[in-house]
């Protein structure tokens, strides 16, 4: 059985080899696991083309949702990117906070880092920065976000209890977060769940949908809204590295469901003080 810290290197060792793929192949696999399937369909991302923003060098085809399209974002607001990749999603929410905003991308993988500073400086972005750091210790001082978006990222860390307390701690009070990624509804295959490269992929390393919520809840988040649900549906030459044909059927008539899901909840806003005089109060 993988530990934190060993799954968390799995995942740094092969999202740096997806910073060096192309959106091609890396749409054609499990959020870019290299599981390689024949279908010609998406696995997981939605389509980024349409929105305001949208920059194809840094695409990577890697989300399962659309977080910015959901965030509420406003001219000025600070915004962070957990899990920022090429810059995909800063350079989407930046259209909506205009030259006033602050936007930064935070990502595990120094390759993802350097292509992300890359596409930054080709696009003449000069109020955007990405930092290399782990989101269980989100390297920004607190109280200083507006809003905190994700796209397919807390399901590849072992700790999501910790990120979402970081979340808090990061968020301003009244600040808010929309965050896209996978869930389960029943028990998948224990053959699926301890396969390294499919938790690389996306799925192993999700939790069940209700758990999700409540760990939202249980740090101490308002306001907790599903924005949208859709089934995840993976091909049958992507299990069958994992499963036999036999297996397969039986893990279908489970009904189990793998599911993006894009979440939004608020940090509570602050209480005022309480009157300390005759004139604190006018």
């Amino acid at each position: 059985m993988n530990t934190q810290d060993n799954v968390k290197e799995l995942v740094r060792q092969k999202y740096s080899e997806i910073a060096l793929q192309d959106k091609e192949t890396n749409e054609s696999s499990c959020c870019g696991s290299g599981c390689c399937s024949t279908e010609v369909y998406n696995i997981m991302a939605d389509d980024y083309t349409n929105l305001e923003g949208y920059n194809a060098a840094a695409d990577l085809g890697l989300g399962c949702g659309l977080p910015t399209q959901f965030a509420k974002i406003k001219k000025g607001d600070v915004v962070i990117d957990l899990g920022s990749g090429a810059g995909n999603d800063v350079f989407i929410a930046r259209n909506e906070t205009g030259e006033t905003g602050k936007l930064i991308g935070i990502d595990f993988t120094p390759a993802m880092i350097e292509r992300a500073r890359t596409n930054a400086e080709a696009r003449g972005v000069h109020n955007a920065e990405f930092r290399q750091g782990d989101i269980e210790k989100i390297p920004v001082t607190s109280n200083i976000a507006d809003v905190i978006v994700s796209n397919c990222v807390l399901n590849l860390v072992p700790n999501k209890d910790g990120v979402f307390k970081e979340i808090f701690r990061v968020l301003k009070p009244g600040g808010h977060f929309s965050i896209s990624d996978v869930v389960l509804e029943g028990e998948l295959p224990k053959e699926i769940k301890d396969a390294a490269e499919m938790y690389a992929g996306c799925i192993a390393g999700a939790i069940q949908k209700q758990d999700y919520l409540n760990l939202i809840a249980a740090n101490g988040f308002v306001n907790i809204t599903v924005q949208k649900d859709k089934a995840i549906v993976v091909p049958d030459d992507i299990l069958s590295s994992y499963l036999s044909t036999r297996q397969i059927e039986e893990f279908k008539q489970t009904r189990t469901g793998i599911r993006s899901v894009t979440v939004y909840a608020e940090k509570p806003a602050a209480e005022k003080e309480a009157c300390c005089g005759p004139s604190c109060c006018n």
